[in-house]
């Protein structure tokens, strides 16, 4: 009977991908790269920058933008992944790792490393600096079972802050994000609460794996598996205070990955699971329709 229901979930995620109108794939990952947790697109040299969450090198890798092949790798020196959820850029082009991850949310050693864009040019960097920080809310590691809100997938660099949407773990999942402000600085800091949202209540297809902001930063998008939440109509930093809308993708995989190519253009990637994933698709907001 398990068998069974395998095989109809596998072709019920097949024709949803077959039937996709709005995401379309633009080539498969290196086999390499087995879990793709980030990515970020750099005009200059026409790159997907992209890294693994843990257990796997401390290690960034370029992708061609046209073709996928990795045209650069650069060990990043004096670090461990020990969770590389995201990489993001600012508007010098400068990157920042994410090794936030905290799936049973007990770490104390959370930090985002800054990489130097000129160092991109050579196969090994040593981050510029370190931000580390720790969230003043949390004063048990672990909490209760119904509190596991503090393990992080997505963020993305703005005017010398980062805001980071966490990925809620708690049992009784009801889809509350909290967003975190730390600023752009070397150092040890205490992130700041901005704000809460919420997405739905399974977490299946309403757990927060990446976040972005586009190039005129009129736009935030918070990634799950198969739905786009868009916060729009803000001002400034206060990305809560505008329009929230889900958007539909047609396409259910572990997405993990996605960055803004254009104002309008979506990258995003997947990690291969039950042979399906593990590709880069490309999606126009446009072409996406609002859940109701």
């Amino acid at each position: 009977m398990k068998n069974s229901l395998s095989i109809v979930i596998a072709f019920i995620l097949i024709a949803c991908q077959n039937g996709s109108e709005t995401i379309a794939v633009l080539y498969s990952l290196p086999k390499k790269l087995k879990e793709v947790s980030g990515i970020i697109y750099t005009e200059k040299n026409n790159l997907f920058w992209t890294l693994e969450d843990s257990g796997n090198d401390n290690k960034i890798y370029g992708l061609n933008a046209k073709n996928g092949t990795i045209e650069k790798t650069v060990t990043i020196e004096n670090t461990l992944n020990i969770d590389w959820e995201d990489i993001t850029k600012d508007k010098s082009g400068n990157l920042y790792i994410g090794d936030f991850g905290n799936n049973d949310n007990v770490r104390k050693d959370l930090c985002i490393y800054r990489i130097d864009k000129n160092s991109l040019n050579h196969k090994n960097a040593i981050p510029a600096y370190k931000i580390s920080f720790s969230y003043p809310e949390q004063k048990m590691f672990p909490p209760k079972k119904t509190a596991l809100f503090f393990d992080v997938e997505g963020f993305f660099e703005y005017k010398n802050n980062f805001y980071l949407f966490t990925k809620n773990r708690s049992k009784g999942f009801d889809g509350t994000v909290l967003v975190y402000k730390i600023p752009n600085k070397a150092g040890s800091h205490q992130a700041v609460l901005i704000g809460k949202l919420k997405t739905c209540d399974n977490y299946n297809h309403c757990a927060i794996t990446s976040a972005a902001i586009n190039p005129d930063a009129s736009k935030v998008v918070l990634l799950t598996h198969d739905k786009i939440v868009l916060l729009e109509n803000f001002k400034g930093d206060d990305f809560l205070k505008g329009k929230q809308s889900q958007l539909k993708l047609n396409h259910f995989s572990q997405k993990e990955a996605i960055c803004f190519k254009s104002n309008e253009t979506l990258i995003i990637a997947d990690e291969k699971t039950n042979k399906i994933g593990g590709k880069v698709y490309e999606v126009n907001l446009s072409k996406l329709k609002a859940i109701p």
